[in-house]
Order: C-alpha cells, then structure tokens, then sequence
C-alpha cells in the first residue's frame, strides 16, 4: 500500500496558490489524458518532453505497472490503471474540498496573525460555492480580510451560526419556496427575524450536470426518474438536497424517484466528477461545476444565495468590510462573468420577513413547472 504525506508552501500573491492539494503524477496524468501527446503535454505544463517522459517511466517503475501507451505514431493514451488512478485522485480531491480549504484557512489564520496581530478574520461556515472560493482570495487580495471559510451543509452553517462556531453562515434556496415547502422545513427553525440578518450576496442557476452533449437525453427530474439512470445525491443536511426535494415536488414526484448512488457527494465539484468519470449519469449542481470539467448543464431553477448573520455583528469591522467589498463594482463585475451567476443585492442587509416568501404570512403559491423548469418570479 502506498502511503501519502502532505506538505504546504508560503505565497506572497494569490495568483500562485493552487486549489487542493497537489501531486507532481496527477498533474502529468492529467496533462496527458487532455493533451492526447507527451509533447503537448510537456507544453501544457511548461516542462520539456525529456523530463516529462522521464518522470512517467520513473513513476512506472515505482508503481508496477505501466501508465501510458506508448505505441510509435500512435496518440498518447492512458492505460486503464492509469486512468482509474486518476480519476479516484481527482474525486478525492473534489470530496475533500471543503476539509482542504479549512486547513489552509487553519494555517493561513496562525500565519498572518503572526506577521499583523491586527488582521482582520472572519469565519464563515456556508454551502459549498465556487463564488465564494473566489470571494476568499479576492477579500485578502483587496481588503487584506481573511475569510475562514469551512464548507459544510447550508443546515449545518446556520447551526454553527447560532452555536457561535461562527461570525457568517451561507445558505441557499428557491426565490419562491412556499411556507410549507421543504426549503422552509429546513430553515425556519433556525432564523429568527429581528435577530438574524440577510446579507445579499448571488442568484446562481442549477440544474442537471451530463455527460457532454446529453447522450442520454435528460432534460427533466421526469426523465431522470423515467430512465433510471445513476444519479448522484448530495449529503444530509446540504441545501441542494434541499432543492432536489423542491425541484421533485413540482414535478410531481416521490422523493424515493431517482436511482440515487449509495454515496452522497458533499461538494458540487465532487458530484461532477462522478459524471466525469462515468460513475454516474446525472446529478444536480451549479453551472460552473459542470463547465469545468467539459459537461453539459441543463438548467433547472434559479436560486438565492444568503449571507446570514446574526444583527449584533453587522458593526463588527470584519463583517462592515466584507459588505463593503460586496457592495464594490468590481467584485459585482467579477461575480457576472461567471458562468451560472448573478450579483444580487450584494454587500445589502436584507429582512428575512421581506426577502424570504415562507415568512410572510400571506398565503403563498407554489410557483407552476414548465417544461421541466421551475417559474420563478423575481
């Protein structure tokens, strides 16, 4: 059995900070199966052929087995061992996720509290999202504020809200959830207006994450349904499991109607790669995670993604500079070039009353399904 030991650098810049944690074989793998040559993946990652062909048959040699197929004139392929190992290699990552960016939140907090005692933290608890990776970097970048930011379910964020496990907690849910809808099951519990306070931040898209261009037709929760095909859960307490639930209800279906995989994914990115790989047919998540990876997207509903915290912190400097960088064009700017995003009231206090419809006490209307895809009113 082969053993793994992690190992950390020290950046002056975000730009040289790489996601995850890297391993010198995946990256060539990677370069190799994307490029289809040894050439043009030594260009791909700024190597020369020599060294790039060197390293795989070292890495061979230290493995047992042969990683790529080496026929002359022919394409360069990735064995099926070679291919599986990176695959698990990539899922892994995609799983681990949101415990990675908790370590490096973890290291970067001990480190830049010894070079600035005066630095400003805020820790963040929220469901996973691609946009707020980005707001981490960009928040230390411009405003010198660093966001402990720990990935978890939108349910779990709340709780460790309201626990004091944190100062932020981020969430999501359907514009338009009815009171008795499983979106309100899920969180009214936990938000109490006039103690709690929303802060604007996105309206991103979800919907079904296929293999590229559809082979297998999915358009709709139905077809999922109908077909049987593989799809891929998200963990208890996740708020896109939230969403299933909401998006199952419109279409008239149980929430047992899908050929759901044994495991539940934590992260969008993890789920993807699953459809990636070919281990699954279709699961539901953001556009970014599927154009990622080169799938298809199917969208489904449009969503709101919350800021929560609880109003004694709105003064707090770390949570008045945040709101504030939100609030800049530069950041909204950033935010719309994103595919499946939408600033949305960005850096803004928010009522729960006003902007969450399960609130309020009028009677409310669940939205009509079209074609598959959930009318939402704006």
């Amino acid at each position: 059995m082969h053993r793994v030991a992690l190992h950390y650098t020290l950046h002056t810049g975000e730009d040289d900070v790489a996601r995850g944690v890297q391993h010198p074989l995946s990256t060539l793998l990677g370069a190799v199966a994307d490029a289809g040559s040894i050439a043009a993946a030594a260009r791909r990652i700024g190597a020369s052929y020599r060294h790039v062909w060197g390293a795989l048959k070292r890495w061979e040699a230290e493995l047992g087995q042969p990683l790529v197929h080496w026929e002359q004139g022919q394409a360069a392929r990735l064995t099926d061992f070679a291919a599986k190992l990176l695959w698990a290699e990539r899922q892994a990552q995609a799983r681990l996720a949101p415990q990675i960016e908790a370590l490096r939140g973890e290291l970067e907090h001990a480190f830049a509290a010894a070079f600035d005692p005066e630095v400003q933290w805020l820790a963040l608890h929220a469901s996973h999202d691609e946009a707020l990776v980005a707001l981490r970097a960009y928040a230390a970048q411009q405003a010198g504020l660093h966001l402990d930011l720990r990935f978890t379910g939108s349910v779990d964020a709340i709780r460790a809200l309201n626990e004091g496990r944190c100062l932020l907690a981020g969430f999501h849910g359907l514009a338009q959830a009815p009171r008795h809808s499983a979106t309100a099951r899920a969180y009214r519990a936990r938000l109490k207006p006039g103690q709690h306070k929303l802060i604007g931040f996105a309206c991103r898209t979800q919907g079904l994450i296929v293999a590229p261009g559809n082979p297998l037709q999915l358009h709709t929760l139905r077809d999922v349904a109908a077909r049987a095909v593989r799809f891929v859960q998200r963990s208890p307490g996740s708020g896109t499991r939230v969403l299933l639930q909401e998006l199952l209800a419109a279409e008239g279906l149980p929430e047992d109607a899908l050929a759901t995989l044994p495991r539940g994914e934590t992260t969008h990115s993890a789920a993807a790669e699953a459809v990636a790989a070919g281990a699954a047919d279709a699961a539901l998540g953001i556009e970014a995670a599927a154009r990622q990876r080169g799938l298809t997207f199917v969208p489904l509903a449009e969503e709101h993604y919350h800021l929560v915290c609880l109003k004694s912190a709105l003064q707090q400097p770390a949570v008045r500079a945040l709101r504030a960088l939100l609030a800049a064009p530069a950041w909204q700017q950033q935010m719309a070039q994103w595919p499946g995003y939408a600033p949305l009231h960005c850096g803004e206090v928010l009522s729960l009353r006003q902007t969450l419809p399960w609130w309020n006490f009028r009677k409310n209307i669940t939205p009509p399904a079209q074609n598959g895809h959930l009318v939402l009113s704006q």
